[in-house]
């Protein structure tokens, strides 16, 4: 069902000094911010060879990344996000097999403008987990 890892999202605190620790103390290619108003997120990517790193900062007092890093101030890891060929399916496939989907179960676009689900952290040993189609 799930396809390779998509990235890895790591909530920070401080959005443009993580950019530049990926950029210029580990040498990568960083994208540049982008707000994700309906997430309630602005993005920066760190493109690697075989995946993408997410860097992920509150956008607007009621984010839910804000919450986030109420509990873990310094940031940290937030979510993996693998890739399905079918969304809907995948979707109706895990539900088959107990798992939540977050929200209203509908997919909403992603940061690539793709659509994109969240599983349940419970249900897959305390990860929360994006499905995304390619």
């Amino acid at each position: 069902m799930i396809g390779k890892l998509n990235h890895v999202a790591i909530v920070v605190p401080d959005l443009d000094a993580a950019a530049a620790l990926y950029r210029d103390t580990l040498g990568a290619t960083v994208s540049e911010p982008e707000p994700l108003e309906a997430h309630g997120v602005t993005t920066v990517f760190v493109h690697l060879a075989n995946t993408r790193i997410e860097l992920l900062h509150p956008l607007g007092n009621d984010s839910p990344i804000g919450r986030f890093l109420e509990r873990h101030p310094d940031g940290g890891m937030h979510h993996v996000c693998y890739e399905v060929d079918d969304i809907l399916a995948a979707r109706d496939q895990l539900k088959e097999r107990g798992a939540r989907v977050l929200g209203d179960g509908e997919p909403r676009t992603g940061a690539h403008g793709k659509p994109v689900l969240f599983l349940h952290p419970k249900d897959f040993c305390g990860t929360l987990v994006e499905l995304e189609q390619v």
